[in-house]
């Protein structure tokens, strides 16, 4: 069964022992990405810190839009496509920050925005390519 996506969702790449060191619950989304289950980015971001890491917040923001009735499926597609863009930037997070619904001439469409996120231990954000190489 696919993720339920809502505004406020976090998906962590596969990483191992790091859901288990913060106690975090996660489900398989897409590929080698998880959802975390009942955690918002404020207190994942808490019991990161509380590790001795950091959770960076990229400002760049992240939208896809697809036509027709929201639905899990299309949900499923829209994330898969966002990952997808992220994808060359090398972050290990993502979360999803908007999922509108509107419609325009009667034509019901939804946008879903997300904003790329980086758990690593240093302060200052890896370049891409060490973010590639860790």
């Amino acid at each position: 069964m696919p993720p339920t996506f809502r505004v406020g969702t976090i998906l962590i790449k596969e990483w191992p022992g790091m859901t288990q060191r913060l106690g975090l619950e996660s489900e398989p989304c897409s590929g080698n990405w998880n959802s975390i289950k009942v955690i918002d980015g404020f207190a994942l971001e808490s019991k990161i810190h509380a590790a001795g890491w950091n959770f960076f917040f990229m400002a760049a923001e992240v939208k896809v839009m697809f036509f027709g009735a929201l639905g899990a499926k299309k949900m499923q597609n829209a994330v898969e496509r966002i990952l997808s863009k992220v994808k060359q930037q090398h972050f290990n997070g993502l979360e999803l920050t908007g999922i509108v619904a509107r419609h325009f001439l009667g034509v019901p469409y939804t946008t879903v925005s997300a904003h790329s996120r980086h758990v690593q231990q240093s302060c200052n954000l890896d370049s891409a390519e060490a973010r590639a190489m860790s």
